[in-house]
């Protein structure tokens, strides 16, 4: 069976995403609210997809702005979906625009959104997903799992044998940090 690594490996979206950011920690909440942001949108759809759109993402979004995000109003709503750069889903426009409002009110308890998930950290796959179910909208097991492998929280982001692991783990993401350094 392929793996991301494998698949990703020479591809020009795929490869600068996968040497550079998958599995790489994030501590910035406007990053990790990107991140959050297009793994909900990658739903039903393919990565490369989200990838290919990911400019117009942060354009129609202001750059993952948190507290611009969760400013939006009737008129942004609308304009997020008439925006055909971009996900036209009314539901995770939606998710979006509330994640960003529920992000805001974790960094006012916990000083940031990378604090109250480092709070949470280590949990088991299962205990992730009930905890965004109750935190977020639009979070099932996928969106969670990709979003905690993608940012440095869940382990297997990479093979050990691929070129990116060594980088990310001198970077010494949650997960490697919780577990000694092992996968």
């Amino acid at each position: 069976m392929s793996s991301y690594c494998d698949v990703a490996r020479g591809h020009p979206l795929h490869g600068p995403y996968h040497d550079r950011e998958y599995g790489f920690p994030l501590r910035g909440d406007d990053e990790l609210f990107e991140r959050l942001v297009l793994e909900i949108n990658q739903a039903g759809l393919s990565w490369l997809t989200i990838l290919a759109k990911r400019e117009n993402f942060r354009r129609a979004y202001h750059d993952f702005s948190l507290e611009r995000v969760a400013g939006y109003g009737a008129r942004d709503h609308a304009r997020l979906l008439a925006d055909s750069g971009i996900i036209r889903n009314r539901l995770k426009v939606d998710a979006a625009i509330e994640n960003a409002r529920r992000i805001l009110d974790l960094r006012d308890q916990n000083g940031s959104f990378a604090k109250w998930l480092d709070a949470q950290h280590p949990l088991p796959k299962e205990n992730w997903v009930k905890l965004f179910q109750q935190t977020f909208r639009f979070t099932g097991g996928e969106i969670t799992g990709e979003f905690l492998l993608s940012t440095g929280y869940l382990s297997g982001a990479h093979k050990e044998s691929c070129p990116v692991f060594a980088r990310v783990a001198k970077k010494r993401p949650p997960w490697m940090q919780a577990s000694g350094g092992r996968r």
